[in-house]
Order: C-alpha cells, then structure tokens, then sequence
C-alpha cells in the first residue's frame, strides 16, 4: 500500500493493500478503500463510504459527506457504497445516506466531472457521465449510460431513464424517460438521443420503433393512458416495454415534448 506520509488514515479504516492514497487525503474510520483505487491529494473520504476496486478520486472530492439537508443528525447517517472502475474528478461531492437504509448508491463505470454533485439517497447505475457541476439532488434515480450536461440540476426524487442525455443549463423537475434528449430551463422533451442509441449498438430499426413510440405516446393527440396502451400493441419490444413502464410508474409526472 502506497500512502503518502502526509496522508491520515484513521483507525478502523479498511484499505487494501494495492491501494495508493496521496497527500493530505483523510480516509475516516469505517470507510473501506478497495483494490487498486488511487485515492489523490486532499480527499476525504467519510466513515460508513465504502469504494470497490480501480476506482478514482481525484484533488479536493469528498465522498459520503453529511447531506445537505436541515434534518441530519449524525446517528441517521446511512452508508455511500460505490462500485468499482469509476471517476471522480477535482471538487466531486457524494453525501451520504439519510432517509432509506440502503443509503446512497454509485453504481460501476460512471465518470463525475469537476465540481458535479449527488445528493443523499441517490441511485446511479453504470456507464453514466455527469459534466462538470451538474447536480442530482435527494433521491434522484439515475439508470445507465446517461449523459447529464454541465450545470444542469435534477430536482429531488426525479428519475432519468436510461440512454437519455440532458442538454447543458437545464432544470429538470419531472421524470426523463428513457432514449430521449431533454433541454431547457424547465426541461422538455426535444427529441429521441439517436446518436447515443447508435453508439450503443441499438439498430436503426430498433431506433425508428422508439421514435414511433413517443409519438404515438406524446405527440398523436391521444390521452396519455390510451397512448401506453396502443403502444405495446403495435410497437411489440423490451424498448417499448421500458418506455411503457417507466411512465407508469412515475410519481412526479413525466416531462414531456415542447
């Protein structure tokens, strides 16, 4: 284990031997640092945070923190668990946990650009980037392989559906289903992520269905209920399925197209 002699690991902190931890980095009691993570200069990473294997952190984040929200104690704190092989650029914050026993959880392959933010209880996934200083707050449920532009700010307990991106400077304050471009102050729907399917191997038939989808759903002058369910009967596949329940199970309402 390579740690820096200015680096302070308290007692009780759990750090796997390949692990390098650099200078002026504080790892609290009962935080776990796994296999091979580089943990850089002036980190600190809270008790109840436990990090899997190859993951990143750069100068200056702080992960598991004590949330930003005016009913924290101490003793109510629950834990942040992140997987392995992500990134945390300079100036990450991750609270911890607070009102679910689960915590907050941070998923595998994700990448936090400078200054970006997730709140406490949050759900991210895999495979998703957040640019520099986006914000998730509370309770915000993010899937996979989402791109959420810089300075955007997702409102407490919204859900991003997956291959979504959200365009730069938005407000989001209803759920995002998922394949589909979100933009504005209050974000709408612009349009299905086509660009973002295809780099992930969705075929152009598969991207034509989705699109069909949301029109049928959103922009055929039907009732929101009677376009869901026309919509697995004539678009039969696991997209539209996805699509279908994400809506329906959303608590927030869903955002729609301008």
């Amino acid at each position: 284990m390579a740690v820096h002699p200015s680096a302070i690991i308290e007692d009780g902190a759990e750090i796997h031997p390949s692990a390098e931890i650099g200078p002026w980095s504080l790892i609290e009691a009962g935080a776990v640092i796994g296999a091979e993570c580089r943990i850089e200069s002036g980190v600190r990473i809270y008790g109840g945070t436990r990090l899997g294997a190859r993951n990143r952190v750069c100068h200056g984040a702080t992960l598991g923190s004590e949330p930003q929200d005016l009913s924290f104690t101490p003793e109510r704190a629950r834990p942040l668990v992140i997987g392995s092989d992500n990134c945390f650029r300079e100036g990450v914050n991750i609270s911890c946990g607070l009102k679910s026993e689960r915590g907050t959880r941070i998923g595998n392959r994700n990448y936090f650009m400078a200054y970006s933010h997730a709140g406490h209880d949050c759900l991210v996934g895999d495979d998703n980037i957040l640019a520099n200083t986006a914000t998730l707050a509370g309770h915000v449920q993010l899937a996979h392989h989402c791109f959420v532009s810089g300075q955007v700010a997702v409102h407490q307990f919204a859900r991003i559906g997956a291959h979504t991106m959200i365009g730069g400077v938005s407000g989001v304050s209803k759920d995002v289903p998922p394949f589909v471009i979100a933009n504005g102050q209050r974000a709408v729907l612009v349009g299905v992520n086509a660009v973002g399917l295809k780099r992930h191997g969705f075929s152009a038939e598969q991207r034509a269905r989705i699109k069909a989808v949301y029109r049928l759903i959103f922009r055929s002058g039907r009732r929101l209920e009677q376009g869901l369910s026309e919509a697995n009967a004539r678009y039969p596949s696991p997209e539209t399925e996805r699509i279908v329940a994400f809506i329906e199970a959303s608590e927030r309402g869903v955002t729609g197209f301008a």
